[in-house]
């Protein structure tokens, strides 16, 4: 990862009226910021490619297809864009700025989520990720740490989505590695089949880690940057670990269905949310989250 920061003052301008809060977290390629943005009158949250990175061609690139992204695609539980700067010395994506924690910084502080909080969560993601294929899209990073817990959950992170055409071109791992499919752990051994069904098992693994607090193929940390495909990769070789029993069996076995090594042998999004109606159903608090609208309890 690239320790090289921009190490921002507050009130640092990135771009004319938009100017640096604080800053919020970061990654490979990005610093996140907060920032004010003078022209929305609003806080919102502003990628901005690391100084290292700054004047590559390819980065700037990838800002702006994030943002075309995130233009294409208008859901009740996906992150919203409002646009990128490629020029100028701070090249950087803005999105809203939610409120909430990240379901890994959940997992993390409090372990397994309860079938209360988690089928709800299942279903809104579900709902996203067929919307986004229905929309020609997929995520290609669904995990813990892109899902912030708020009302309604959101689908954050579009930076290696891609349209189903481009996604079935991939011709190199990508992602991150424990949400990861076999196809996308091995895209040559699984010529030109990630696609939704990929995002699915990113689901899967997701729902698992939350529902077990645990991932779902476990790996020595020293496996982490091997060459051997099948030591970083253990899902390309082994069958997941056991979800907890006192799980409901259709929970149970629905995760399981996810995670189907070949992706034709996955349920579709749709699929997933309509099996996990019924569990919703018989949760004791009230919810209106199913297809037609009504109260269930």
């Amino acid at each position: 990862m690239s320790n090289a920061s921009w190490e921002f003052p507050e009130g640092h301008e990135i771009a004319p009226g938009r100017t640096i809060l604080k800053a919020i977290g970061g990654g490979n390629m990005y610093e996140v910021h907060l920032v004010w943005d003078e022209h929305m009158h609003s806080i919102l949250v502003a990628k901005v490619v690391r100084p290292d990175q700054a004047e590559d061609e390819r980065a700037r690139k990838d800002v702006a297809t994030e943002a075309e992204v995130l233009a294409a695609l208008a859901h009740p539980v996906i992150v919203r864009g409002f646009g990128a700067v490629t020029d100028g010395p701070h090249p950087h994506l803005l999105i809203e700025h939610l409120e909430g924690p990240s379901l890994r910084r959940l997992i993390k502080r409090g372990g397994a989520l309860p079938m209360q909080q988690l089928l709800p969560l299942a279903l809104n993601l579900a709902g996203a990720l067929h919307y986004m294929a229905a929309e020609g899209w997929v995520h290609l990073d669904v995990k813990p740490d892109n899902t912030i817990m708020g009302v309604p959950p959101r689908l954050i992170d579009l930076s290696i989505a891609r349209s189903l055409d481009r996604a079935a071109r991939v011709r190199r791992p990508i992602g991150t590695d424990a949400y990861m499919p076999p196809e996308q752990c091995d895209p040559e051994g699984y010529e030109g089949e990630i696609g939704p069904p990929s995002d699915v098992w990113g689901l899967g693994a997701t729902l698992f880690h939350a529902a077990a607090g645990e991932r779902p193929f476990p790996r020595a940390e020293q496996d982490r940057d091997s060459e051997d495909p099948e030591l970083r990769f253990p899902q390309l070789v082994k069958a997941p670990a056991e979800l907890p029993p006192q799980l409901p069996a259709a929970f149970r076995e629905l995760i399981g269905d996810t995670l189907a090594p070949d992706p034709a042998d996955r349920p579709s999004a749709a699929d997933v949310a309509e099996r996990l109606e019924p569990l919703i159903a018989a949760l004791p608090a009230k919810l209106t989250l199913s297809r037609r609208g009504r109260t269930v309890a």
